[in-house]
């Protein structure tokens, strides 16, 4: 009885799962951009005086709660805070002092490099109230990263080049601080 020749099915089969593997894509996980304190060394503690005016302090409880200096508020209040307390464009006496910098590409500019967000998170919150609250602190970021892209480049933060992000990053630097809950 005549049978059917198999020997290649091997590696007729091996060359279609290359193909596949070459030609396919594979999605990568995209997350905040955050990265994580170096661990803690006893020795080396350093006690910084700050400002009470260049510090927002936000709080979230085992209740979901967001307060930002004590004011219980949403996410969407957070975004405006957060854009105002690091802009201080009318340099308000209880919003974060700011510094005379020379930025490469924007000349002589008043920076915003002296504010600092706190950020305490009960550890009975939930991932997603937390989330929340960081997203709306990078979208408070991203917009004023991007008024000043657009005013002074002409474009978005995220159409600049490495050149003009540095610049812009310098001018409003992420300046956030997580401690821990001792709840």
């Amino acid at each position: 009885m005549p049978q059917l020749n198999t020997t290649s099915t091997a590696d007729i089969s091996f060359m279609l799962l290359i193909f596949f593997l070459v030609t396919s894509s594979m999605d990568t996980d995209k997350g905040l951009t955050s990265q994580m304190p170096p661990p803690e060394d006893s020795t080396e503690q350093q006690d910084q005086e700050v400002k009470k005016r260049n510090v927002m302090e936000l709080q979230l409880d085992a209740d979901d709660v967001l307060t930002c200096n004590g004011e219980a508020i949403s996410a969407d209040e957070l975004t405006k805070r957060v854009e105002d307390f690091v802009a201080n464009v009318s340099d308000a006496a209880e919003l974060p002092e700011k510094s005379e910098r020379e930025v490469h590409l924007l000349g002589r500019c008043r920076v915003s490099d002296r504010h600092i967000i706190t950020i305490e998170a009960d550890r009975q919150t939930t991932y997603n109230a937390y989330f929340e609250m960081q997203n709306a602190i990078a979208r408070g970021y991203n917009n004023l990263r991007d008024r000043l892209a657009k005013s002074r480049f002409g474009h978005v933060f995220a159409s600049c080049s490495q050149e003009e992000r540095d610049a812009v990053t310098m001018v409003y630097p992420k300046r956030i601080s997580e401690l821990r809950s001792e709840r």
